[in-house]
C-alpha cells in the first residue's frame, strides 16, 4: 500500500512550506511544497497551533471557517471536507470549537488527518501533538 504524502512527511495535515520555523522540523526538507517533520507528533503540534492561530489571530471562529482557510475551494472540495469533519466530530459546521478543549481539538485534527491522508489517524500521535502544542 502506498503511503500518503502527509504521512510520509510526518505532516498529516499537509501544512505548506512558508517562513515559519516550526519546532520538530526534519533536518532535510525533501518536499518542495510541504513541511517535513522529524516525527508525526510534531506535525500534529503544528496543526493545533495553526488552528489556534486561526481563532486567536485571524478571528476565524467556526469549524467551516477553519476548514475553508485550511483547504480552500480553489484546491479542494471544501464543502465535502467540512461535511466529513463535521460528521466525524459531531459538530455543526457553524459551531465554534474551543481551541483549549483537548478532546474537541484532538477529534477535529484526527478527522482532518483522515480527510487529508485517507486513513484514520493514530490517536496516540494526535494526543502527543496536543501535549507538545500545550507546553
Amino acid at each position: 500500500m502506498k503511503i500518503s504524502r502527509g504521512l510520509r512527511n510526518n505532516n498529516p495535515l499537509n501544512i505548506r512550506r512558508n517562513k515559519t520555523k516550526w519546532k520538530g522540523l526534519a533536518e532535510k526538507q525533501n518536499d518542495s511544497a510541504f513541511f517535513c517533520f522529524s516525527d508525526i507528533a510534531w506535525g500534529y503540534r503544528a496543526a493545533f497551533i495553526t488552528l489556534r492561530n486561526y481563532r486567536k489571530r485571524h478571528g476565524i471562529k467556526t469549524l467551516a471557517g477553519w476548514i475553508s482557510r485550511w483547504a480552500p475551494p480553489v484546491e479542494n472540495d471544501t464543502d465535502a471536507y467540512v461535511r466529513f469533519v463535521s460528521e466525524k466530530c459531531s459538530l455543526a459546521p457553524d459551531s465554534e470549537p474551543d481551541v483549549d478543549n483537548e478532546k474537541q481539538m484532538c477529534s477535529i485534527v484526527a478527522a482532518m488527518s483522515q480527510m487529508e491522508n485517507g486513513v484514520p489517524a493514530d490517536f496516540e500521535s494526535v494526543k502527543k501533538g496536543w501535549e507538545l502544542a500545550s507546553r
